[in-house]
């Protein structure tokens, strides 16, 4: 691996680096495999809920937990995944969680009841949240520079793109019968045996000692980098879960009346534009610092909820949530990659895990949470008042990162020109 360094140890861009993906690499293609099916976990299944609810006889509050059920496990055990996947390597935690995925998913069709079914959605997450922790751990791992950065997009575009594919193949799975959709899930046995044949773990150091592990992992991020990257990573969730696909809804019907399928490809229109962003977050990494690109993404997430908010017509609001699909191409791969720079392979897995921590918690919070605001502001001057948060993040964002590279260039002794590791 080919690491650039700037000439005084920040996160500088080098524009000598490469930005190709190595497509012919087995981790690579586990990886992005592993990454496409992830969003089998609530885009496939969101369309069921109405004939989930009807067959068990549920209120909606109840049906609604098939989704809830499947981020809850997440928020909690992900630093424990993370910590034994530091422990015992990444490859012995995602092949058992491909496969686990795959089972849980599939048993569903055979539940005989909703606590069954529940029960099988709290398991299948825990392995999902696996699954995101440690595809990201071996990008980490397995690359740096601006590298890492284009791998990282390219997983992030898989992962957007096929969050927008699934929902209408879950629909038309649904047309058949309720259950139908959930045998997509076997799908990852075949890429769980790929991964037992083609995936070795990258060389790290591991650490065997939970007392020292756990030291680590916490002094692993200084406190103010450990604010500005997990605190992104909430925000980010938190906005878009709560503004994008909870509010924009609402609001498209309210004010425009439009029909559920043309919202639908409004909402679409985000997934698109983050997955054409991400795919190049490499080659911009060249002229800007993660910092940089995180701070740029949420000036887009900002000018695209303003942007909605001022929008005369539907169309002009699909023009401005293009903007936001933007900032999440631009943020969500910078901030693995930030981590992932500044975190040792010894305690990666575990810094990862806190980021998939915060992730499960601002798509569980931010839909509630605008939802209840809403009932008092309602939904257009929601959008306003979350593209200022937005805008106040960038801002944020822009004076931490200043004073910290500030506090590193006067702590730090200059490093040699760039070198190679």
């Amino acid at each position: 691996m080919t690491n650039f360094r700037s000439p005084k140890g920040g996160d500088a861009p080098d524009s000598r680096e490469s930005v190709a993906v190595p497509w012919r690499s087995p981790l690579v293609q586990v990886v992005l495999a592993s990454t496409f099916l992830a969003p089998l976990g609530v885009p496939l299944v969101s369309p069921v809920l109405p004939l989930f609810r009807d067959v068990f006889a549920l209120t909606d509050a109840q049906a609604s937990l098939l989704i809830s059920a499947y981020f809850a496990m997440g928020i909690f055990l992900s630093p424990f995944i993370g910590m034994l996947a530091d422990r015992v390597g990444r490859r012995s935690v995602l092949i058992p969680c491909l496969f686990a995925f795959g089972l849980t998913g599939g048993a569903t069709v055979f539940a005989p009841d909703y606590s069954t079914v529940l029960v099988l959605r709290l398991l299948q997450g825990t392995a999902a949240a696996g699954i995101f922790i440690t595809t990201v751990t071996l990008i980490g791992d397995s690359f740096e520079g601006v590298q890492r950065n284009t791998v990282l997009g390219m997983n992030t575009a898989v992962l957007t793109a096929s969050a927008a594919i699934f929902p209408i193949v879950g629909g038309a799975l649904a047309t058949i019968a309720w259950d139908v959709p959930f045998f997509t899930y076997l799908a990852a046995l075949p890429v769980g045996l790929f991964a037992v044949f083609v995936l070795e773990d990258p060389p790290s150091e591991r650490e065997t000692r939970s007392l020292a592990y756990l030291r680590g992992a916490v002094s692993a991020l200084a406190a103010r980098e450990a604010a500005v990257l997990y605190g992104t990573t909430f925000m980010v969730e938190f906005l878009a879960f709560g503004a994008i696909l909870t509010s924009l809804p609402f609001f498209l019907t309210a004010r425009f009346g439009l029909s559920p399928v043309s919202v639908g490809l409004i909402v679409t229109a985000v997934g698109v534009s983050s997955a054409l962003v991400s795919t190049q977050n490499g080659r911009f990494a060249r002229h800007l610092s993660n910092h940089g690109l995180i701070g740029v993404g949420f000036g887009c997430y900002g000018v695209s909820l303003l942007g909605a908010w001022l929008a005369p017509s539907p169309l002009s609001v699909g023009l401005a949530v293009l903007v936001f699909g933007a900032g999440i191409g631009l943020i969500l791969p910078s901030v693995d990659a930030a981590i992932s720079d500044v975190v040792s392979t010894r305690f990666r897995a575990g810094a990862l895990s806190l980021r998939n921590s915060t992730t499960f918690l601002g798509r569980t919070t931010g839909p509630i949470a605008f939802a209840a605001l809403a009932m008092t502001t309602g939904y257009h001057a929601l959008l306003l008042a979350a593209g200022v948060v937005a805008l106040g993040c960038g801002l944020l964002i822009v004076i931490l990162t200043g004073q910290t590279h500030r506090d590193r260039s006067v702590a730090a002794p200059e490093e040699p020109g760039p070198g190679v590791r």
